[in-house]
């Protein structure tokens, strides 16, 4: 076998026979007796070029998924043999392994609050159980930075595999910790039952680590550019970090500002660049007049420049009053009340006016918005009317594309 171990194509292929005999039942110990000289010397990258590639061919998702943990085991003694990719301070692959660290602790911690709790299971030991577990909600967001930052642009590179095999590991871990701290919240649950869905909860915690440092970030070190790391580092404050402050020594090669960055993502011609993305106008036309809401929009001068045109608007409008005075578009026994919203965005007084009203057996939500650029200038007022009878009759939870 050693003449093809080290031709990458038949190294895949072999890989790819292995993870199918796993799929079909074949035990990992099997496995790593029949292909111990390949199993030494697999990489990361190779692994999940190899899952996604069955992805591709049809294998569900949700196979690779279940038998993710196989697979690592199977392939563990070559990844722990890997040299990790090195990083800097500030260099979103460092924030996350940063994060990474600090969970571990959290978790050994956990491990002993829960031992404790199960032998004593006194009041303090459940209290001090709750805020450990509550924790792990924060990490939530390490996990959000990956699905919204990271694997955004490993698709890009046409690699696919991360965020549908982990995205729903992810989703498996958010449940169980909201099925955790629920189960604390209630005196009456069982112990036993508490320990089986931590130690569970724990595992899985771990592993997806263990995932990330062999796995995921290696293999997007390899694949993505100065500049793809760049923008992520530029987005991730949006959505925050879980108890580390990233640090500021990375420096990319391509160090522009967050605006220039912004202005200079390759704009087509016949787009309009805007904060996140790029549109047409038909585009953003089409978006405004299929939202749910009325919207207008007055300038900082208090002129009418914008409506939508939804087929159901709430309140009429007409195309004569644009460059219309908004004062001059109310009864005189409201301008007054107009006025006084206008003057206190004006001034930075407030920046959100809300009203609700009942109207031919609707429920009308009506909020006004400040608008002000990035230098704090007042530059306007957005009107947005919405009909909330049916919101507010909501209970409970329904889920995406349950019916």
């Amino acid at each position: 076998m050693s003449e093809y171990i080290n031709n990458t194509e038949k190294r895949k292929e072999i890989i790819k026979n292995i993870i199918n005999q796993l799929h079909h039942g074949r035990s990992v110990e099997d496995v790593k007796t029949e292909f111990s000289e390949l199993l030494k010397t697999a990489s990361s990258s190779d692994i999940a070029a190899v899952e996604q590639q069955l992805i591709q061919e049809g294998l569900p998702v949700e196979e690779v998924q279940r038998l993710c943990d196989v697979h690592v085991a199977a392939f563990r003694e070559s990844l722990n043999q890997e040299i990790l990719p090195e990083s800097i301070p500030g260099h979103p692959v460092f924030t996350y392994r940063a994060e990474n660290q600090v969970l571990s602790r959290v978790l050994d911690e956990l491990d002993i609050t829960i031992n404790n709790y199960i032998s004593k299971g006194d009041s303090a030991g459940l209290q001090a159980l709750r805020q450990q577990v509550n924790r792990l909600f924060e990490f939530i967001r390490h996990y959000e930075r990956k699905e919204n930052q990271l694997f955004p642009y490993l698709e890009k590179h046409q690699f696919y595999g991360p965020s549908r095999v982990m995205w729903g590991i992810h989703d498996q871990i958010r449940a169980n910790i909201k099925k955790l701290a629920g189960m604390l919240m209630d005196v009456n649950s069982d112990k036993k039952v508490i320990d089986a869905l931590y130690k569970e909860l724990s595992n899985e915690m771990r592993e997806m680590i263990y995932k990330e440092e062999k796995i995921l970030f290696p293999g997007a070190l390899e694949r993505l550019t100065e500049e793809d790391w760049m923008f992520i580092r530029n987005e991730e404050n949006q959505i925050g970090y879980f108890m580390v402050t990233p640090g500021n020594q990375w420096k990319p090669k391509l160090d522009m500002k967050g605006e220039e960055m912004q202005t200079t993502s390759g704009t087509v011609e016949g787009m309009i660049p805007l904060s996140s993305g790029e549109l047409t106008p038909e585009q953003i036309n089409i978006m405004l007049t299929t939202l749910p809401i009325d919207i207008t929009f007055v300038d900082e001068n208090d002129n009418v420049r914008y409506f939508s045109q939804t087929p159901d608007r709430l309140f009429p409008r007409s195309p004569a009053i644009i460059g219309r005075a908004v004062q001059n578009c109310h009864p005189a026994a409201s301008v007054d009340k107009v006025q006084k919203i206008l003057d206190d965005f004006r001034s930075g007084k407030r920046k959100v006016a809300e009203f609700w009203i009942k109207m031919a057996g609707k429920y009308i939500n009506i909020r006004y918005f400040a608008m002000f650029d990035a230098q704090g200038k007042y530059r306007g007022t957005l009107e947005v009317s919405q009909e909330i009878s049916h919101i507010r009759e909501l209970e409970g939870e329904k889920r995406l594309l349950d019916d």
